[in-house]
């Protein structure tokens, strides 16, 4: 089982990034993905979430400014970040909604500062 993020950096406030998440065809077919993120001295939160058929939902702090997506022909799930604030600054990991521990990878760090 292997996740790798990809297309995090250092963007301004106002900024937009997209974040990629490559899966192993065998748990990206079966599941419902998520996005989730890890702030400085915080714990790892969900950010955004998608099934199998492409319903989603976010928290409240990135609705209207995040958008998730999947493409299931290549095994990816994206996050399109935009407007983005410096407490949206973190690591940020994929794995299976709900997350299974096994599943985490290295993530991605998104950096907001001006």
């Amino acid at each position: 089982v292997q996740l790798v993020e990809s297309g995090g950096g250092l963007v301004q406030p106002g900024g937009s990034l997209r974040l990629s998440c490559a899966a192993s065809g065998t748990i990206f077919s079966a599941n419902a993905m998520g996005w989730y993120r890890q702030g400085p001295g915080k714990q790892r939160d969900l950010v955004a979430s998608i099934t199998r058929g492409g319903s989603t939902a976010y928290v409240n702090s990135v609705k209207g400014r995040f958008t998730i997506s999947r493409d299931n022909a290549k095994n990816t799930v994206y996050l399109q970040m935009s407007s983005l604030k410096p407490e949206d600054t973190a690591v940020y990991y994929c794995n299976i909604f709900p997350p299974v521990d096994a599943y985490w990878g290295q993530g991605t760090q998104v950096t907001v500062s001006s």
